[in-house]
């Protein structure tokens, strides 16, 4: 069984909208893009570089595939991600595309939950889900999400999509590895592992 694993970047609060530049997603009025490069620094780079090496394809929503089809394509092929982000398999959950023009890239078809059991049922490694926070909370509360690689960075935003929104299904976590970097961004990898626990002190 393959494992489906959530790589994201958030904010202090929560907050996974539009990390990567003014432009990227300015739903719902939401005026904070590019939040990320100011509070980023090179162990950061390192942990999503290393991420990425232990995965065979990654899982995307329809916007966060046509924001990384805009620019991985033509990116600096100095850049060490470029020929990662062209070669790797991409499976895409879409109900409006219809055809998908970035190399290596298959529309996922039928219901989205049942499409990706099947894929998590297939022979192959690890699967990222990046950014695609629809997506993602879809297969939270469908209990298909195996493991969580968060960026959790040192900036508040106090509004955008949050990646534990409103109404995600409660849930204990295990700690796999957390650490912190020299620029105090929290890099931790966490898997769910049932239902959280309730006491009083």
């Amino acid at each position: 069984m393959r494992k489906l694993i959530i790589c994201t970047f958030l904010t202090l609060d929560g907050v996974m909208q539009a990390p990567g530049g003014p432009d990227e997603d300015a739903e719902s009025g939401f005026d904070h893009g590019g939040w990320q490069k100011p509070v980023a620094d090179d162990e950061v780079g390192a942990a999503i570089a290393g991420w990425y090496q232990h995965s065979d394809a990654m899982l995307l929503g329809r916007k966060t595939y046509e924001i990384f089809a805009s620019y991985w394509p033509g990116a600096d092929p100095g850049n060490p991600f470029t020929e990662r982000m062209n070669t790797t398999p991409k499976y895409v959950a879409s109900r409006t595309l219809t055809s998908l023009a970035w190399q290596n890239s298959t529309l996922l078809e039928g219901d989205v939950v049942d499409a990706v059991r099947a894929l998590k049922a297939s022979d192959g490694g690890n699967i990222n889900i990046v950014g695609s926070g629809d997506l993602a909370q879809t297969l939270m509360r469908h209990g298909l999400v195996d493991e969580y690689r968060l960026t959790i960075h040192p900036v508040i935003i106090g509004s955008g999509k949050r990646l534990f929104a409103d109404g995600a299904v409660p849930s204990a976590l295990e700690p796999v590895s957390v650490t912190t970097t020299k620029g105090g961004t929290v890099v931790g990898v966490y898997r769910p592992t049932g239902e959280p626990g309730y006491d009083a002190y």
